[in-house]
C-alpha cells in the first residue's frame, strides 16, 4: 500500500483521539502530491470512520471548541490552539427530487453504516477522492486519483451523480485553471447538459472570484467557462464576446481559432492584469478589482461595434463602448450581489475602472496640452483608486504585443502619468478638501444646503489649481463674498 506523510499541527492529538480511525481528505491530499514542498497546512479536512457526528462531536467537545454549524452535512468545525479544523462523519448522499439539480436536495445518510469507501465515491473529482490515514500515512485510493494527479487531468469520481452539485462544472474550470490540469473530454459533454440555473449567486461569484485569486494564469480557466457552456448560461454578456470581431490592425491579438475576437483580447489583458496585481503587491480587495475591471472592461462592445470608413479604411470601431459597458458591468456585477469586499467599495471602483480605462492613454495622447487640472481630475475621479487604472489600461494595451506576458514593469505611459502626479504633488493626502465646514461655520456662513454648495464649489477650485493652501482658499472665499454684489430687495 502506497504511504504519504501529512503533518501539521494537532496531528498527534487527533491520532491520540481517534487512532487508525482518522483520515486526511480531499484537497490536502491533492495538494501534498502536487506540491510536496511548499503545501499549506492550514486547510486540512478530516475524516473519522466508525463513529456517528454525536460521537465525534461529543469527543472534541472535551478538548476544544465545537461549532455545530455543519451538522447537516455531518461536519464538526472544532477549534484547538488557535486552529480550526472540519471533522466529518462518513456520508452518503441520496437524490430526493431527479428532476433538480441543487445542493440542497440531497437526503444525507452519515455515521457507522457509510464506509470510507463510499464517502470517497460521492466526491467530485478522482483527484479529491483520495485519503490518508493519519496513524501511518497510508494512502486509500479507490478512484485512480493519484494517476489522474501524475497524468494532470480532471476526471470524474462518479459520471452517474456528477450533476447532483451543478457547481461542480464551475469547479472543474477552477482546478484546471489553478493546477494547469486538462479537462476530460466526459466532463465537457456532460457539463453541456448540467442546468445552471438553480446556482446560487453567493456560489457563482466565489467560484468565479476563486478561479480569477487563486489562478496564475486565470485565461485557463476561462477559457473553460466557454467550452463547459457556463458562459452562455451564467454570463451571456461575456459569451457575447466571442463573436464580436475587433479591427485586426489595432488588435492583432488572436484566439486559437485565429479570430481577433473581444473574448481573445479580454484573456489577455486579465492574464496581464493577474501578473501585474502579483509584481505590485496589491491586496485581495483591490486584485479582485482590477480582475473583475479586465473581465469586463470591453463587454460594452457586443452591442456597439460596427463598420466605420476611417483613415481611408474600412474599420472595425465600438463608439460609447466603454459607457455601454459599465451598464452591462452593473447588472453583471449586481446579478452576483457584488458590493464591498473587507471594506473596499468593490462594485463601485470595478465600474470606475471600466468606465475610465482609455483615460490613461487619453491624457497621454494630449500630454502637452496636460495641466494640474486634468491629473487631478483624474485621480479624484478613481475615487484615489488611479493606480489601479493605471493598471489597467496597461494591461488593455500590453494585450496587443506579441508576447503580452513579458514584461518587467510598466511602459512609458504608466511611468509618465505616475510622473505627473509626482511633479504635481497629487496623492491621497493632498486630494482631500482644504476648506471644511467648520472653516465656513467661523466666517458666517449658516449650516444647511447653501454651505453644501459653497464647499463643492470650493472643492472644484481647488482641483482646478485655482488654490494649493487652506490659507489660499480661505482667502479667495473672502475676496470673493465682498465682491458678490448685494441680492436685490423686492
Amino acid at each position: 500500500m502506497k504511504q504519504l506523510r501529512i503533518d501539521f499541527p494537532q496531528k498527534e492529538f487527533f491520532v491520540k483521539t481517534f487512532g487508525g480511525d482518522v483520515y486526511v481528505v480531499g484537497g490536502a491530499v491533492r495538494d501534498r502530491v502536487l506540491y510536496p514542498k511548499r503545501a499549506s497546512d492550514r486547510d486540512v479536512d478530516l475524516l473519522v470512520t466508525g463513529r456517528s457526528y454525536e460521537e465525534i462531536a461529543a469527543r472534541l467537545a472535551k478538548r476544544g471548541k465545537c461549532d455545530t454549524v455543519g451538522k447537516s452535512f455531518a461536519v464538526v468545525k472544532f477549534t484547538r490552539a488557535g486552529r480550526t479544523f472540519d471533522i466529518a462523519a462518513p456520508r452518503r448522499d441520496r437524490k430526493q427530487d431527479a428532476s433538480a439539480h441543487g445542493h440542497k436536495n440531497f437526503a444525507i445518510q452519515s455515521g457507522p453504516g457509510v464506509t470510507l469507501e463510499e464517502d470517497l465515491g460521492r466526491r467530485d473529482f478522482t483527484c479529491n477522492s483520495i485519503a490518508v490515514r493519519l496513524k501511518d500515512g497510508a494512502v486509500i485510493d479507490p478512484h485512480g486519483g493519484l494517476r489522474a494527479i501524475a497524468e494532470r487531468r480532471i476526471a470524474m469520481t462518479s459520471p452517474a451523480s456528477f450533476s447532483d452539485d451543478p457547481l461542480r462544472v464551475l469547479r472543474a474550470a477552477r482546478f484546471s485553471s489553478v493546477h494547469s490540469f486538462a479537462i476530460d473530454k466526459a466532463i465537457h459533454a456532460k457539463a453541456r447538459k448540467v442546468p445552471l440555473d438553480e446556482l446560487s449567486a453567493e456560489r457563482v461569484a466565489d467560484e468565479l472570484f476563486r478561479l480569477l485569486l487563486e489562478s496564475p494564469q486565470p485565461s485557463l480557466g476561462l477559457r473553460e467557462y466557454h467550452s463547459l457552456t457556463v458562459l452562455d448560461k451564467l454570463f451571456p454578456e461575456l459569451a457575447a464576446l466571442a463573436l464580436t470581431i475587433q479591427d485586426a490592425l489595432f488588435h492583432p491579438e488572436r484566439d486559437e481559432q485565429g479570430h481577433h475576437s473581444v473574448w481573445a483580447h479580454t484573456l489577455i489583458t486579465v492574464d496581464v492584469a493577474a501578473r501585474l496585481a502579483r509584481q505590485h503587491g496589491l491586496d485581495e480587495p483591490r486584485t479582485l478589482a482590477l480582475l473583475l475591471a479586465a473581465l469586463l472592461h470591453d463587454c460594452g462592445k457586443a452591442g456597439t461595434t460596427a463598420w466605420e470608413f476611417k483613415r481611408g479604411r474600412m474599420t472595425v470601431t465600438s463608439p460609447f463602448h466603454d459607457s455601454r459597458g459599465v451598464q452591462i458591468a452593473a447588472g453583471v456585477l449586481d446579478r452576483l450581489r457584488v458590493d464591498t469586499r473587507q471594506g473596499l467599495p468593490l462594485r463601485r471602483i470595478v465600474l470606475k475602472l471600466i468606465q475610465q480605462h482609455h483615460r490613461i492613454y487619453e491624457l497621454y495622447r494630449n500630454r502637452g496640452e496636460i495641466t494640474f487640472k486634468a491629473i487631478a481630475r483624474a485621480v479624484k475621479d478613481m475615487d484615489n483608486e488611479d493606480p489601479l487604472l493605471v493598471l489597467l489600461d496597461f494591461a488593455d494595451r500590453r494585450s496587443r504585443e506579441p508576447r503580452p506576458l513579458a514584461f518587467r514593469g510598466l511602459d512609458a505611459i504608466a511611468r509618465w502619468f505616475m510622473g505627473q502626479k509626482e511633479k504635481h504633488r497629487i496623492s491621497q493626502e493632498t486630494m482631500r478638501p482644504l476648506i471644511l465646514g467648520r472653516d465656513l461655520l467661523a466666517l458666517g456662513v449658516a449650516p444647511g444646503r447653501q454651505m453644501g454648495l459653497l464647499l463643492k464649489r470650493l472643492y472644484e477650485q481647488q482641483l482646478d489649481g485655482v488654490f494649493r493652501t487652506r490659507r489660499q482658499g480661505l482667502a479667495l472665499f473672502r475676496r470673493e463674498r465682498r465682491q458678490k454684489p448685494p441680492a436685490a430687495t423686492p
